[in-house]
């Protein structure tokens, strides 16, 4: 391992600097107060002035949470994150940073002494620690560039780092001597991947030594290698896993390249050895998805999460447990049909607790390893979204439902009783009338029992009669659970003056694998057919007005909305597109996760032979433009990869020469989603204005 240069006088006058900034940071609050609101029912301002939980870490004596929230400015259009600490056991909230900056990745040491965090005090994001009032903030890396992400070992001598390293060639270094050139020169696929383009550097994790000054340089675990860990987009540092005698690293990585990483989902797990440098496959037998590794308190067992199929995404979600004396690996999760995330040991290393959705809610299960049972802890209509067990054998939790952001509970893994441990929205939530949610199971066409829910506005009259929508899921592997979302939000939908109807119709987890798989090479078939089941059996109540509906949808959703344009049989008197594919044909050559497209589809349209992917091809919307005659809104982000921004123009385009009445809301900076405040605000005001032209007429 390399050896640091530390300049003791120099880091104590880096220290007091710091030190004297952060003090004159505390005087001043990045937090909003909360507004005072006009009415009981929810506005797109109001939805943007929630506070968002998340990052939950529970200190080593596991007496304290700590935990951030992140609040958005609408004036500014900018989020600021804060982080708070609470007693696990309950009581008062702390906030113990006070900044202008965005405090991530946070972190108790091992000992519990310091609060380690990721902090671009001069725009280059390093690792920051203070103490767990949030007093005595000091810079510990110098690393240059920057890092992404870090992880003490437990023994606290030596600490992990993420950083992006410049492996490839950009124009410039191909030709030096055109410097205001600015082009790209590509010769495989995955140039770029959901919003990015691949700036030709990877992911790479090093390790350093720690306690021994600032730091900065470590050791590259992956030195020359183009390959990344986390991978990229959405991985993150629960992709690494520390041995408990901190001797070796685990961590998730896709060791391919260019088109075969753009046609495979295999990640595998790789054990590296701090002693010897020696890296081992630990999955290679395994083809699909393996991630999320984590050790057991005891060091005897590695958990993860892994798939089977390779190109499968949505496949199930399995869990696994190797015996690291033995070698043996447990698929826990055969004979059983749901899917297992977001893993945590129980502290005696006898059981796993993990998250779970049945039956379009996410709850919390614990695997016993003796005799392999899986048992359901928690029954209700919300979604948890973790869970770690406490001292005293509670656990530590966050939950989330449609009519509430996330926020920290204790739940009696017993009973099943929760109790709440934040309120970081109370404040607004007090001032709101939210809308009913109710369950409901219909028949399909088929004679399968389908499961959905209805939203009702707030104040609902079932003596009047109301416009209704029908929400499309995107994924198209995605639940329509107990989701809270800043876009498609239900209650604000509701909110508007609408009921709103989101079937779990075919294609979602949570109803077993056959209702699972059954969408891929069907997206015209049976889902299509739920769908309007869905909105039909509720346009029977009196309190719809059938002459009064709307589908609306993002993504696969989307899609489905463009496909229900020219088949709906003029059931719908409006329709919103959000980043729906148009036309399948382009969106094959054009996306960029082939192998998302190769699983679903079945294969490229111009293989003639492939009678499934033809099939697939000819349910394609731009087919059936010539029956378009309802009004559509498109959405669509130009940083959206997955499904190019051209999908959104074709069928904008298309509507206007149909002369079907037609709206193009189009958002140069935002991806698949809506994510800064001020967008997010006209997307929605955009969203009602359409539908209330069209059904509250």
């Amino acid at each position: 391992m390399k050896k640091l240069v530390v300049l003791p006088v120099l880091a104590l006058m880096l220290c007091a600097g710091m030190k004297s900034e952060v003090m004159a940071e505390e005087k001043k609050t990045y937090v909003p107060e909360t507004p005072k609101l006009e009415s009981d029912v929810m506005t797109p301002e109001v939805l943007w002035s929630f506070g968002q939980l998340g990052n939950a870490e529970l200190s080593p004596d596991g007496k304290t949470v700590l935990y951030a929230v992140t609040y958005y400015h609408i004036e500014e259009n900018k989020s600021y994150r804060e982080l708070y600490t609470i007693p696990a056991k309950g009581g008062e909230s702390k906030q113990i940073t006070h900044t202008a900056l965005k405090e991530s990745g946070a972190q108790w040491r091992p000992d519990g002494q310091k609060i380690g965090y990721l902090y671009a005090k001069d725009g280059e994001t390093q690792l920051w620690e203070m103490n767990p009032d949030g007093s005595d903030a000091v810079q510990i890396t110098e690393i240059e560039g920057g890092i992404t992400g870090f992880k003490y070992s437990p023994d606290q001598n030596h600490i992990l780092y993420t950083k992006a390293v410049k492996l490839d060639d950009d124009i410039h270094d191909l030709f030096p001597d055109l410097p205001k050139a600015n082009a790209r020169l590509e010769n495989d696929l995955m140039y770029r991947h959901w919003d990015s383009w691949h700036d030709y550097t990877y992911n790479h994790i090093f390790i350093a030594d720690y306690g021994k000054g600032n730091i900065s340089e470590g050791l590259d675990i992956l030195e020359g290698q183009k390959y990344s860990s986390p991978d990229k987009p959405f991985d993150g540092l629960d992709q690494i896993a520390w041995s408990p005698d901190s001797k070796q690293i685990v961590y998730s990585c896709k060791k391919l390249t260019g088109k075969a990483y753009s046609l495979s989902t295999n990640t595998d797990l790789y054990r590296y050895d701090l002693e010897t440098g020696s890296t081992e496959n630990l999955t290679e037998e395994n083809k699909g998805y393996d991630k999320s590794p984590l050790f057991s308190p005891d060091g005897t067992k590695l958990a993860w999460t892994s798939m089977a199929r390779d190109g499968y995404e949505a496949d199930q979600t399995r869990l696994f447990v190797m015996d690291l004396k033995t070698g043996e690996k447990t698929n826990y999760s055969e004979g059983w049909e749901q899917h297992a995330g977001h893993l945590s040991w129980s502290a005696d290393s006898k059981s796993l607790f993990f998250i779970s959705n049945i039956h379009a809610t996410d709850e919390i299960y614990q695997l016993n390893l003796k005799d392999g049972e899986i048992k359901r802890l928690t029954d209700g209509v919300h979604n948890y979204q973790m869970a770690i067990e406490l001292p005293d054998g509670k656990l530590l939790a966050q939950k989330v439902s449609m009519s509430q952001p996330a926020e920290l509970y204790v739940v009696n893994p017993k009973n099943g009783k929760d109790e709440p441990l934040t309120a970081v929205n109370k404040g607004l939530l007090d001032q709101l009338e939210m809308g009913a949610v109710e369950e409901r199971w219909v028949k399909t066409v088929d004679d399968k029992d389908m499961h959905m829910w209805v939203i009702y506005p707030p104040h609902f009259d079932p003596n009047k009669k109301y416009p209704t929508l029908l929400y499309c899921q995107g994924g198209p592997q995605g639940t329509v659970s107990q989701f809270w979302s800043t876009r498609w939000n239900f209650q604000m939908m509701a909110a508007n003056g609408y009921i709103v109807v989101a079937p779990n119709r075919r294609g979602l987890p949570g109803f077993g694998m056959e209702w699972l798989e059954q969408i891929s090479k069907d997206y015209g078939g049976l889902n299509i057919q739920d769908y309007l089941v869905a909105i039909d059996e509720l346009a029977k109540e009196p309190f719809v007005d059938n002459e009064r509906l709307g589908a609306v949808g993002a993504s696969y959703g989307g899609f489905s909305v463009n496909y229900l344009a020219g088949h709906h049989e003029g059931r719908f008197s409006a329709f919103i597109s959000h980043c729906g594919i148009f036309n399948f044909d382009q969106m094959y050559v054009t996306t960029e996760e082939m192998w998302f497209e190769n699983w679903d589809i079945g294969g490229p349209y111009w293989d003639k032979s492939n009678q499934v992917a033809q099939r697939s091809y000819s349910f394609s919307p731009h087919l059936f433009v010539e029956k378009w005659d309802t009004p559509i809104l498109v959405i669509h982000g130009e940083k959206d990869f997955r499904i190019p921004y051209t999908q959104g123009m074709g069928a904008f385009n298309a509507a206007v020469l149909r002369d079907v009445p037609a709206q193009f809301l189009y958002f140069p900076e935002e991806n698949h989603w809506v994510t800064s405040a001020q967008n997010g605000i006209v997307w929605q005001r955009v969203f009602k204005q359409w539908l209330d032209k069209w059904l509250k007429k």
